[in-house]
């Protein structure tokens, strides 16, 4: 038996032992719901439910093989070559003991400016212990991130070289972790092959006895040597496509085998002429390090040859290193995305909800009376509406049924999901992702009041709003009621064909209950949503008018969208022309027109007001005002080169602008919803603010789709804007119920930072450009509120 099957054999014996090695792509929700210090990026987390393709990418790199800052744009440039391939990157490292499966940019900046910030251990298998235990931050080798990247489910990895067999290792018994790893570890690793500082022929040997598939992945059978095309050894394997490479990965899972495979891709071909210079650097640096005994200290040796490469070649292998790394991170790009295709084609994702995450049990603490904790600061939001659980059943197709018609009066087989939702709190989850994706300061910013019920739907409440980080000292246990629960029933296409909804506990909440709350936060905003009744809408827009809190309105539906009304007609004896009773409302246009509508017939009169007209003859809008929106109406509503053909038009045949310019005395500002043909923005400046406020210098610009009309006092601006919808193919749409929920927490996120955004022009363009994006997000995920919103301040 030779030395590297005596190394190998204890892997081999028995033979289930890899097997169970190995770890299904379920285990990360053991994982979880075992409390791991493991945070799994949104974008990655989002990806990896809806079976989409990702790349996992190492930090060893960033943290020991290369110097800074081309460590941090070549990271940078690899993820971006992940993407440009049509897959998702997720950089794995450790940040303060807890494992991060992608990474945010700041995280990132943190391991790769070692000058600065505490120095990064290198992770092998052995140190993650170790190292999570003591909360290092650390650079994941790797057999690190193979461990990882098969935890997840992460089905490719790409990297520059993979580990191996040391020269002399029949004397050091230096043999690299990452040999060992792709027998545990079923993950396609894609690589420039081994390093060339390595014994490439007996790393070949070795990976053949412990069953690890090679394959060059190119036109030739040669194994790379790293810096260089050709090695001189040849794969027993040759693959050049990814779907052949796909095909490979997803065998091997049918059959449960759980080793990897290794993919050696050519450094590219400009770079391979500098190869055999390079190679000479490699032997003199091997020379050198068995002369002063680098060679002998494990770890250690791999970074100090590669430091010393760079200095016999003057640069030339960094840049050869840096070439081959984000050649590497495309052809694994590929991989994945021809993985995830077949992988689809075979299991089909479903488009209907789940309880995402939701493994976590209903601890102790989550079922507790909900409380304040003491390093808690005063919430900034506080969003009250509707907590709920949701309720899906979706039925199978029946056998030669026609079409979807499953209303068989009995039991069917199918799918019962359960989610956490109701407007208020996927307004406050949307705004919470955002906020917290800003700072970590402002993850304590957002405060959900909402009543629930001393019962297991409860639980499961607090239980879901604990995991996603909202805080849930708002909650409002009611002891002789039922948590708010929407039961829905689905035929095999989707449709409803019925369901029960049991919301009342929203509508018997005593506003005194949510009066205490508020007086411990003195928020700067309070939104509202309208699934409240009129009585408790009332107290709380006085409270917040008489304290000066901005308010905010989301209407909901159209049946409930002006109950409202009654608060507002409270407050108009005492209100001041220039502060509306309701600093901000978001309708979409069928709710708009239904308040315009009860603003002037019923029997509150809202618009026979005096302070109506006091506010309307303030705008004193005339036939300039007129003219333009005759121009605007004539754009398009949308922008692009393959852009759907309509205008705006609907501004003016269907009376948008004058419902919404009669609606402004009541509500400040209004974000009108026009479903594909995009936002509406109308609001007035008024008083002293209107001669400060950076409109004053504005002036109507219909290319920029805006209307900017000044009364001659100048003590009034009103301001109506149209923002194009942002395109989505209706192949990508998944959910369409959370979508608004979503603009409307984003657009409560940048006004909880910046309250005066409407009145500066390009922080309105901004907040707009965010909330358009997290409905967008949120149309794409089969999540009530995308995790995908948590990534928004990275762009």
């Amino acid at each position: 038996m030779s030395f590297l099957q005596r190394r190998a054999a204890p892997l081999l014996r028995p033979a289930t032992a890899s097997l169970r090695c190995g770890r299904p792509s379920s285990s990360l929700a053991a994982s979880l719901k075992d409390h791991a210090p493991i945070d799994v990026h949104p974008e990655v987390e989002e990806a990896l439910a809806h079976g989409r393709p990702v790349v996992a990418l190492e930090t060893t790199i960033v943290t020991h093989g290369m110097p800074y800052p081309a460590n941090l744009e070549t990271a940078r440039s690899v993820e971006s070559n992940v993407r440009k391939a049509g897959a998702i990157p997720a950089t794995i490292g450790l940040i303060e003991g807890r494992v991060k499966i992608g990474l945010q940019p700041h995280e990132l900046e943190r391991l790769a400016d070692v000058r600065r910030n505490h120095p990064a251990v290198k992770l092998s298998r052995r140190d993650i212990g170790p190292a999570i235990a003591l909360g290092r931050d650390g650079g994941t080798t790797c057999s690190a991130t193979l461990i990882f990247s098969a935890l997840a489910g992460i089905k490719v990895f790409s990297t520059g070289g993979l580990g191996g067999v040391h020269r002399g290792a029949e004397t050091t018994m230096d043999i690299s972790a990452d040999l060992h790893e792709l027998t545990r570890c079923p993950v396609g690793l894609v690589s420039a092959g081994v390093k060339s500082i390595l014994d490439i022929g007996r790393t070949l040997e070795y990976l053949e006895t412990l069953g690890v598939p090679v394959i060059s992945y190119a036109p030739t059978d040669d194994f790379p040597a790293f810096y260089s095309r050709r090695s001189g050894f040849k794969s027993p394997w040759r693959m050049d496509d990814p779907v052949s490479a796909a095909r490979l990965l997803f065998t091997q899972k049918q059959l449960g085998m759980s080793n990897g495979a290794l993919f050696a891709v050519p450094i590219p071909e400009a770079y391979d002429a500098i190869g055999q210079e390079l190679q000479r650097a490699v032997e003199q640096a091997v020379r050198e390090s068995e002369a002063n005994g680098i060679s002998r200290r494990g770890k250690e040796a791999t970074p100090w040859l590669l430091n010393r490469v760079g200095e016999l070649t003057a640069g030339k292998s960094l840049a050869s290193n840096i070439a081959l790394i984000e050649n590497t991170a495309f052809v694994g790009g590929q991989i994945a995305v021809a993985y995830s295709q077949l992988s689809n084609e075979r299991h089909p994702k479903n488009s209907y909800p789940h309880v995402p995450n939701s493994t976590a049990p209903l601890s102790a603490s989550a079922a507790a009376e909900p409380s304040k904790r003491a390093d808690q600061p005063p919430a900034k939001l506080v969003i009250v509406g509707s907590a709920a659980v949701d309720i899906t059943a979706r039925a199978d197709p029946v056998p030669g049924a026609a079409g979807a018609n499953n209303n068989l009066h009995t039991t069917a087989p199918g799918v019962v999901t359960l989610s956490a939702g109701g407007v208020g709190r996927n307004v406050a989850e949307a705004a919470h992702r955002i906020l917290t994706s800003y700072s970590n300061e402002l993850s304590t910013a957002t405060a959900l009041v909402s009543p629930i019920g001393e019962d297991i739907f409860g639980k499961l409440l607090m239980s879901e709003t604990s995991r996603i980080g909202l805080r849930t000292d708002g909650f409002i246990r009611m002891s002789k009621a039922r948590t708010a629960v929407c039961n829905m029933v689905l035929d095999s296409a989707g449709g409803l064909t019925g369901g029960v909804a049991d919301m009342d506990i929203i509508r018997t909440l005593d506003a005194a209950k949510i009066v205490d709350v508020l007086e411990e936060h003195r928020p700067k905003i309070l939104a509202l949503d309208a699934n409240m009744s009129h009585e408790t809408l009332r107290a709380l827009i006085a409270y917040a008018n008489k304290r000066q809190i901005l308010t905010f309105f989301e209407p909901t539906s159209v049946p409930k969208s002006t109950v409202i009304f009654p608060a507002v007609a409270a407050a108009l004896d005492s209100a001041s022309t220039s502060s509306a009773p309701v600093t901000f409302a978001t309708p979409n246009v069928l709710e708009l027109a239904h308040m315009y509508q009860e603003a002037c017939a019923s029997p509150l009169e809202l618009t026979a007001h005096k302070y109506w007209w006091q506010v309307i003859d303030e705008m004193a809008l005339g036939a300039d005002f007129r003219m333009e929106l005759e121009q605007l109406a004539r754009r398009s509503a949308f922008e692009g080169e393959d852009a759907p053909t309509g205008n705006l038009s609907f501004l003016v045949n269907n009376g948008i602008a004058q419902m919404a310019i009669n609606l402004l005395p009541f509500f400040q500002h209004l974000i009108i919803k026009c479903g594909e043909r995009g936002l509406i923005a109308a609001f007035r400046v008024s008083g002293e603010h209107a001669e400060t406020s950076a409109w004053s210098t504005h002036s109507t610009n219909i290319f920029a789709r805006q209307i900017v009309a000044r009364s001659k006092s100048g003590r009034s601006v009103v301001v109506l804007k149209h923002y194009p919808p942002i395109p989505v193919p209706e192949d990508k749409i998944v959910n369409v119920t959370g979508a608004g929920d979503s603009l409307v927490g984003s657009i409560l996120a940048t006004l909880t930072q910046r309250p005066v955004a409407f009145e500066e022009p390009a922080a309105l363009d901004q907040m707009v450009a965010q909330a358009q994006l997290a409905a967008v997000y949120t149309l794409q995920s089969e999540h009530a509120v995308s995790p995908r919103l948590s990534t928004l301040a990275d762009l």
